[in-house]
């Protein structure tokens, strides 16, 4: 785990948040902004595994105002958590791949509806899912989103200690 990388992440996350005119925070939340919340990092929540290939069918996934965002199954990746085995569904974007996913600390530490992970492939057909980049949706921190409610399937029954913890100032 390269933790040094993980932390410029946040920091230049942190920095866009506060500073961007495209910052998803609502307004007025701008000036006080001191940055996100996290999860101390965590080598023990990345994992580089083999993406067993989906069958690349059309997923109506529910979103937060209503609607439906359709992804593409890309396949599926399993490992352990602490002795327990997961699995979770990867599905594609045009910007790669997308992790939905709920666990244990969903509506405690972390956002109810769950957080997410975009993923890049790695160059041997394997994926790496480190959940210390786990985030949470834009509809977290402003209104007119529509942010994708992870389905079933990607609900965990282990707690992912990794990531963005809930926004203080969210709702």
């Amino acid at each position: 785990m390269n933790t040094g990388k993980l932390l410029e992440h946040r920091q230049a996350k942190d920095e866009f948040f506060r500073e961007s005119q495209e910052s998803p925070l609502r307004r007025g939340h701008h000036p006080d902004f001191d940055g996100l919340v996290y999860f101390d990092p965590r080598a023990d929540l990345v994992f580089t595994v083999p993406l067993a290939q989906g069958d690349l069918a059309e997923v109506a996934v529910p979103t937060s105002d209503e609607r439906e965002k359709v992804y593409r199954r890309a396949g599926t990746v399993a490992f352990e958590v602490e002795g327990t085995p997961v699995e979770l569904t990867v599905y594609d974007t045009v910007h790669g791949h997308f992790i939905p996913f709920r666990d244990q600390t969903s509506g405690a530490t972390t956002y109810g509806s769950g957080r997410y992970l975009d993923i890049e492939p790695n160059d041997d057909g394997t994926i790496t899912v480190d959940f210390n980049y786990a985030y949470n949706p834009s509809c977290v921190f402003g209104e007119g989103y529509s942010c994708p409610i992870p389905p079933l399937e990607n609900w965990l029954p282990v707690p992912i200690e990794a990531g963005e913890r809930m926004y203080p100032k969210a709702g």
